[in-house]
């Protein structure tokens, strides 16, 4: 039996397997919410495979609450495409590695978007910013902190995202964002265990948007989007390396 989700906090890891999202992020979370969040990250990385049946009552028992938030996580999920309801339950569907890549291509969509709407306004502010976030991740490679390292790279882009105050661009990047952020958490645990040699690469591209976004040179800007946005679609196939050692409990071999 899990320890109750409305229970979550710093201690929660009293049972033997820990929870996937961090609860940290879940303070101001409805219990529908954490569920979502949960159960999305245990499918997303493969522990609760395709085609798993899942029961509203079992569900509820698990989580220690009550089949509301249940339904309301499912639906989130559903909305989503990662599950498709059924009675009193849904059933699996997961995400293939064409959809990883297809939320990729609009998160390139949205951000190309974004930097030529940036060339028509002061983005001195915005840079003093993404620098104070910069610091922030480099803080959380050399702590080992590969959630907080996440947390602040999603800030990251969806601080330059609202820098243009478009509310459709916005909404759009909402849609995508509960799985990406998942995605991202994800990747980033195990290549700080595994491969933390990307970490110097993933801030010199986080360096160069900063300064394609000061300068608000074009030909900056598509090279520092292109080389982001190549460095995550290069690891697709170790993204589901990944989901396969996070199911099975095992830890990663060296390449």
């Amino acid at each position: 039996m899990y320890t109750s989700i409305l229970d979550w906090g710093d201690e929660f890891m009293t049972e033997a397997r820990e929870f996937l999202y961090p609860s940290k992020w879940l303070s101001k979370a409805s219990a529908g919410d954490r569920v979502s969040c949960e159960l999305r990250m245990r499918i997303i990385c493969g522990e609760i495979g395709s085609g798993t049946i899942l029961s509203e009552n079992k569900l509820a028992a698990d989580f220690a609450v009550s089949r509301s938030p249940i339904r309301e996580a499912l639906k989130t999920l559903a909305s989503e495409n990662i599950i498709r309801l059924e009675r009193m339950g849904a059933v699996v569907i997961g995400l293939s590695e064409k959809e990883i890549e297809e939320i990729y291509d609009v998160r390139l969509l949205i951000e190309s978007f974004v930097f030529e709407r940036l060339v028509k306004i002061d983005t001195n502010e915005l840079a003093t910013e993404l620098s104070k976030i910069l610091e922030m991740m480099k803080v959380s490679i050399k702590y080992n902190d590969a959630d907080e390292f996440s947390y602040q790279d999603v800030l990251f882009h969806e601080t330059i995202v609202r820098a243009v105050k478009h509310s459709h661009i916005l909404m759009i990047w909402n849609n995508l964002k509960p799985v990406m952020e998942s995605l991202i958490l994800m990747s980033m645990r195990v290549r700080l265990k595994e491969k933390v040699e990307d970490f110097t690469r993933i801030i010199k591209n986080h360096e160069l948007y900063i300064e394609a976004i000061k300068t608000k040179d074009r030909d900056l800007m598509i090279k520092s989007l292109h080389q982001n946005f190549d460095d995550v679609q290069g690891r697709v196939d170790d993204l589901w390396i990944s989901q396969q050692m996070l199911s099975k409990g095992v830890v990663q071999p060296n390449d």
